[in-house]
């Protein structure tokens, strides 16, 4: 993982001190999707799911002794993953889910449907789950090629 172009950019910056991960956040983030889901509110599901894989892989990025920065600072997060080889197709997914998400929250909102809600919750489940299995194996010094 060669983060230097990153950091030339001005995308993310070291940190100080490496941190610990604390991915309780990230599940109660879940949870509240889940619930929120069954409730109806399909646009809020897929932002509350969305800020799990957001939390989750900012605490991936402390692990590592980086944080993002600048205005674009949920971009810089997918950038780093793709530099960090996590599994691109999540990357890629949650990058749009983030425009989706942006849009809603910020300008021209569209309605987020039950279905995208529903796949953008599982999604973000399996997610949360590959970020927490690669954590455990950069603590236990277990080869990884990618996420």
């Amino acid at each position: 993982m060669n983060f230097e172009k990153l950091l030339e950019n001005k995308i993310i910056e070291k940190l100080n001190k490496k941190q610990e991960p604390d991915f309780s956040e990230s599940e109660k983030d879940l949870d509240a999707a889940r619930d929120i889901f069954l409730s109806g509110h399909f646009d809020w599901a897929l932002n509350i799911a969305y800020n799990a894989i957001l939390l989750s892989s900012r605490e991936f990025m402390f692990l590592l002794g980086y944080r993002p920065i600048g205005k674009e600072h949920h971009k810089a997060v997918f950038e780093f993953l793709k530099e960090a080889n996590f599994e691109h197709n999540l990357v890629e997914y949650f990058n749009k889910i983030r425009v989706i998400r942006n849009k809603n929250v910020y300008g021209d909102a569209e309605s987020i449907t039950e279905s995208l809600a529903d796949e953008t919750i599982q999604k973000a489940e399996e997610f949360v789950q590959k970020i927490r299995t690669f954590v455990q194996k950069i603590r236990t010094g277990e080869k990884h090629e990618k996420i």
